[in-house]
């Protein structure tokens, strides 16, 4: 993990309410500016929920937004997250696959909630949404209500011994691939990143997914080392791809030593990526028009 934290300008990993983020939109844009930071990625799990207030108090404290997501995918056994930059948000077909995406999600948590039943914790349906104040709800809402009971005394604690992979509640979760997660945010004209791809060393992937539209290695993250950084900015320039940081901010109690603005980018990477959505709906011949 990178030890020493100057302030970037732009921070283009970033999580609010509308998911798995402690702080609403409104509050992360505040944040920023009292940091001095100037712009912000808004970059949420299955959805897009957070942009409006977002680019509302970006306007009011004169933060530039970009507009993001988050998509889970899964190759070879690993988790794999594309980051997909300005997709359009009234395309028809990108939220009729959100709207999947989020149901599965719905889905994974009552057979979650079936478990823990199993393990003698009886958590209700409305004890965990009272957390998930947006659209998307996933395990770390599960966690924070297992906290709240006392069942843990840490969100960490609570993937460590109930939900996490290899635990007794653990649930796998809808699989799609991460050429089908390329493709809908290609399809949408959004500039498609690979997401913090040292935390499951992703290397081997990286030509194929690149053959199918990957724009972009996030290359600076919380959870990448000098070393990482080094290897994913090498491949990057290799396959011609933008470099993109965020430091993948949920809030302290959430994700404990992330800060805001600790890992990131340039102002310019903002405009690189925003040059690539033009040409996206220029030259739609990877994917076609949907």
């Amino acid at each position: 993990m990178n030890s020493t934290f100057a302030l970037y300008e732009a921070d283009l990993h970033c999580h609010t309410t509308a998911s798995d983020g402690l702080l609403t939109p409104t509050e992360l844009v505040r944040t920023a500016a009292e940091l001095g930071i100037k712009g912000i990625g808004i970059t949420d799990h299955d959805t897009i929920q957070g942009w409006k207030e977002a680019e509302e108090a970006g306007a009011n404290y004169q933060i530039q937004i970009l507009r993001g997501i988050e998509l889970n995918t899964d190759w070879q056994g690993k988790e794999v997250h594309i980051l997909g930059y300005e997709v359009d948000g009234s395309s028809r077909y990108l939220n009729d696959k959100l709207g999947r995406l989020r149901k599965a999600r719905e889905q994974r948590m009552l057979e979650i909630l079936d478990r823990l039943k199993m393990q003698g914790v009886d958590l209700s349906i409305s004890e965990v949404q009272q957390f998930a104040q947006g659209e998307s709800i996933g395990r770390p809402h599960i966690a924070q209500a297992l906290v709240e009971r006392g069942y843990v005394i840490s969100i960490r604690e609570g993937f460590d011994r109930y939900i996490g992979m290899g635990a007794p509640a653990y649930v796998p979760r809808y699989k799609l691939t991460p050429e089908e997660g390329i493709e809908l945010v290609r399809a949408a004209h959004g500039v498609a990143v690979l997401a913090h791809p040292g935390v499951q060393r992703l290397e081997d992937g990286i030509p194929s997914w690149v053959e199918v539209g990957l724009q972009g290695i996030e290359v600076l993250h919380s959870e990448h080392n000098s070393d990482d950084e080094r290897t994913f900015r090498a491949l990057a320039k290799e396959f011609d791809l933008l470099t993109t940081g965020g430091s993948d901010f949920h809030g302290e109690a959430r994700k404990p030593g992330v800060k805001l603005g600790h890992w990131g980018v340039s102002l310019e990477v903002i405009q690189q990526i925003l040059d690539l959505v033009q040409h996206n709906h220029v030259d739609n011949s990877l994917i076609g028009e949907k």
